[in-house]
Order: C-alpha cells, then sequence, then structure tokens
C-alpha cells in the first residue's frame, strides 16, 4: 500500500493496462475482463484487477499530466513488482495524414518540460518505448487487422485546445523528431521505465486535430476507443 493506492501488493497483476480517465479503466474491467474487483479507489483513481483470455491483469487510471502519472506508474513499478505498463490513451494530431480514431504505437516522446531534470538531475527531454514490447504489440495489431500508425509524440504540459498560440508550440519540437500530435502522459510512463529497467509502452487514439477542428466527445472518448484496448490486452496474453 502507498499514500496513492490502497491495493495489498498481492492485489495488482504484473502486467497493467493504463488509461488516464478513471471511468474509461472502469469500462474496460466491465467489458473485457471475468471475475474482476475494484482494489483501488484512493481519490477515485479506480484500480481493478481480474482476468483477460486466463492471465491476470490490473487495469488502472494514471490521472491527468505527467506529475499524475509519474506518481502512479513509480509506485506501481517500485512498490508492487510490476513489470510491463501499456498506456492506453487520447491524443491531437498536428497533421491531416491522421484521422480520427486511427490507432497510434508511440515510438518515442518528447517533451520541453524538465520532468527527468526533476526526477533525477537530467536533461532529457526524449525517451523511446520498450522495442520488444512495441514489437510484439505490432504482430497483435496485425493478427488483428487493426492498421497502426508508429510515430513520435509529444508530451505537453497544456491541453492543446486552449494554448493561445499553438504554432510557436510546435515551431519549438525538434524537427528531426517528426511529432504528429501530443499528449500528457507519456513521457514520465516511459522515462520512469527506463529509469527502472521495467518495460512501457504507449497506445493512443486520434481524438482532436488541429488541422481541420474536429474533436470527439467526451462519452466517444470514453467508451468507444476498443481497437487499442484490444491490441494491448492480446499483447499481455504473449507474456
Amino acid at each position: 500500500m502507498t499514500v496513492h493506492n490502497e491495493a495489498k501488493k498481492e492485489d495488482i497483476a504484473s502486467v497493467v493496462i493504463m488509461p488516464g480517465d478513471p471511468l474509461r479503466a472502469k469500462y474496460i474491467a466491465e467489458n473485457f475482463l471475468k471475475n474482476y474487483k475494484l482494489v483501488n479507489q484512493v481519490r477515485g483513481m479506480f484500480a481493478y484487477t481480474g482476468e483477460y483470455e486466463g492471465k491476470r491483469v490490473t487495469v488502472m487510471a494514471s490521472g491527468m499530466g505527467m506529475p499524475s502519472m509519474g506518481i502512479y506508474c513509480y509506485e506501481l513499478y517500485k512498490f508492487y513488482d510490476v513489470n510491463t505498463i501499456i498506456r492506453v490513451g487520447s491524443c491531437g494530431v498536428y497533421t491531416d495524414k491522421l484521422d480520427l480514431l486511427d490507432t497510434i504505437l508511440v515510438n518515442g516522446s518528447y517533451t520541453l518540460g524538465n520532468f527527468a531534470n526533476n526526477f533525477a538531475n537530467e536533461d532529457v527531454h526524449f525517451v523511446n518505448a520498450n522495442k520488444l514490447l512495441n514489437e510484439k504489440i505490432e504482430m497483435v495489431a496485425k493478427n488483428n487487422n487493426i492498421n497502426l500508425k508508429k510515430a513520435n509524440i509529444a508530451c505537453t504540459e497544456c491541453f492543446d485546445p486552449y494554448i493561445e498560440d499553438i504554432q510557436s508550440l510546435l515551431e519549438k519540437f525538434p524537427k528531426e523528431k517528426n511529432i504528429v500530435g501530443a499528449e500528457m502522459e507519456s513521457f514520465s510512463l516511459l522515462y520512469i521505465a527506463q529509469k527502472l529497467n521495467k518495460e512501457a509502452a504507449c497506445l493512443l487514439t486520434v481524438v482532436d486535430s488541429v488541422t481541420d477542428k474536429k474533436s470527439l466527445s467526451a462519452e466517444i472518448r470514453q467508451k468507444t476507443l476498443n481497437n487499442m484496448i484490444k491490441i494491448a490486452l492480446d499483447t499481455i496474453i504473449l507474456k
């Protein structure tokens, strides 16, 4: 147990599927898991442990932003002996080459922020996902005839639609990284996983676009992102 997680150590599986939204965690448990039980509800950050195709798995929310993800993934890795976390989240995109509901497999995450400096006094702003885990995710997607778009993503500290000058932000990103869009949690997850010699990957569904001003409703974001959920869960069967 920690101050953020009331679950006992044995209540948490070695593999965790991690959406940001607590209600999305509830949705995944109710619609994909068998024999699940609620093991954490501190601060409303729901965690459920159950079975998927005979494999024990925990689904736990991370909350929004790098600080929140940083707390929960660190505690899961450090105090609950979790080995693998797959984030399933949503993102906005900056290119018309991606459409709403496309599924992105994150190659690497870039941030302008100072999470690594605060955590470990390191000047690190780009981190890769676990290569072997990503390869398994790609294989599962192919077997399920789900088209994945592999890409680098920005991990921002502000919600894109509220940024006053989005173009100025985009100009700060290194061009060689070919960043296609943004979310707010991936960098801290991937960075902490590397620091602790653990596995992490990030699947994202496109829910809004800066280019064409399209956006999905909160209800759709919560309940209809099943492709990436299916990919993440099918991947854990291979472990």
